[in-house]
């Protein structure tokens, strides 16, 4: 199962065939189906959802999604939703990059629990993962009906077949696998290792642009989903869910990755992150990192997302008299960052590609104190080119709860808090 190219655009209605004269055309019946098909619509959201908010889709497949064995619960303790309900500690916290693994493992073995809130029962919150994988999934199918994955690499592609169609995706780009997408990983670099925010909350969209105008930030053309590819084989194979913060798994005896043609707008899609159309700051201060935002999941408060993805790519920054990196802060909201290519510009190491930190409600943090000491000293009459990094950040409005394991783990850096406390006093009265 191979890509066949892609088509362009955000939150639209596409059609695509992988046989001539499978879609039913005019006033034929969805349900009137060439070459012997059964049709099927996967809805992603309430039936009586707002036009522009819908999402669903008509697939016209070989056989229909409720052909499979009963499912059985699939132990495996590195993912999962039970975000614990104790205390949350308000200390910033670092991780050191996630170890590839030694022992085969592929991308839904290789899933690991980092944090959360919420639940896909409220349909609401999110659960943050990170992935470390050596091998693709072997007759193996997944989905994930808790809610829509954003996936995010930092080592190696993946080459994600669904039943859609396939998505070919690198370092510094992303996919969004929606809610309920059976869909398989291949390894084409070997060992690969990144990134996996679920959303529980509504679909992720693009935001409103607002003052900024009609260009800026992400642009919809470049979003591209996939055009339709088949597999019609039969086999012993094993269907994965998760549902309800647990894995089940099902035989199945045929690629459940076999929809000849469909159209609607639940579709899987990927974006190139080195697209974003950056905003800055021209005159001084440094911006909210709302300008850096690609994707947004409302809540039920208008302007308070329930998770936002934003980047801090490449850029140039030419505020003058002023502390041009990010100043220190704390917020209402709580920030889990990663960092997928280069050097980050708030910290002078610690950092690294595939490592990621969470900084909760009201939990101050900042510029570590090298980063501050060479921003408040350099020639601010010159531009600073940002030219090597693409880092991310989950953000909630929820207090984001970090799993035991994660607190736990052996590349958790314990001496995080070190890296502020070279911080010298400055003040004469």
């Amino acid at each position: 199962m191979q890509s066949n190219g892609y088509q362009s655009g955000f939150g639209n209605e596409f059609a695509s065939e992988a046989l001539p004269g499978t879609l039913p055309e005019g006033r034929n019946s969805p349900q009137r189906v060439a070459h012997g098909l059964y049709a099927e619509q996967l809805s992603g959201t309430a039936f009586t959802a707002p036009r522009h908010q819908n999402r669903r889709s008509w697939l016209y497949r070989i056989r229909p999604a409720a052909m499979h064995g009963p499912f059985e619960l699939l132990p495996q303790a590195n993912l999962h939703n039970d975000f614990d309900t104790g205390p949350v500690t308000p200390d910033q916290l670092r991780w050191s990059p996630l170890p590839l693994p030694e022992a085969p493992t592929d991308f839904v073995a290789g899933l690991v629990t980092m944090a959360g809130n919420g639940s896909p029962s409220a349909q609401s919150g999110i659960g943050i993962h990170l992935y470390a994988a050596n091998r693709d999934m072997q007759g193996r199918y997944f989905y994930d009906a808790d809610g829509e994955l954003l996936i995010v690499p930092q080592q190696g592609r993946l080459h994600i077949e669904t039943e859609l169609g396939v998505l070919d995706v690198e370092p510094q780009e992303i996919a969004v696998i929606p809610r309920g997408i059976r869909f398989r990983v291949a390894l084409p670099d070997g060992p690969s290792r990144g990134y996996v925010c679920e959303n529980f909350g509504a679909f992720m969209r693009i935001p409103d642009l607002g003052p900024i105008g009609s260009n800026g930030l992400a642009n919809p053309r470049d979003f591209l989903t996939p055009n339709a590819a088949y597999e019609d084989i039969e086999g012993d194979f094993e269907l994965i869910a998760k549902f309800q913060g647990h894995l089940w798994r099902a035989a199945i005896g045929h690629s459940p990755l076999d929809v000849v043609a469909w159209h609607g707008s639940h579709v899987p899609y990927k974006y190139d992150l080195r697209l974003f159309n950056t905003i800055g700051s021209i005159s001084y201060d440094h911006p909210d990192p709302s300008i850096f935002l690609v994707l947004t999941s409302p809540s039920d408060t208008p302007g308070v997302g329930n998770m936002d993805f934003a980047i801090f790519p490449p850029r140039v920054l030419v505020a003058q008299d002023t502390f041009r990196p990010p100043w220190f802060h704390r917020n209402i909201a709580s920030e889990f960052m990663g960092l997928v290519h280069g050097a980050y510009d708030a910290k002078a190491e610690g950092f690294a590609p595939g490592g990621c930190s969470l900084h909760n409600c009201m939990t101050g943090h900042g510029p570590d104190a090298a980063t501050f000491e060479k921003a408040s000293g350099i020639d601010t009459s010159k531009p600073d080119y940002i030219a090597d990094t693409m880092a991310f950040m989950f953000e909630t409005r929820n207090v984001i709860r970090p799993t035991r394991a994660a607190l736990d783990a052996a590349y958790r850096q314990r001496d995080y808090q070190a890296c502020w406390a070279g911080l010298r006093k400055h003040f004469t009265a």
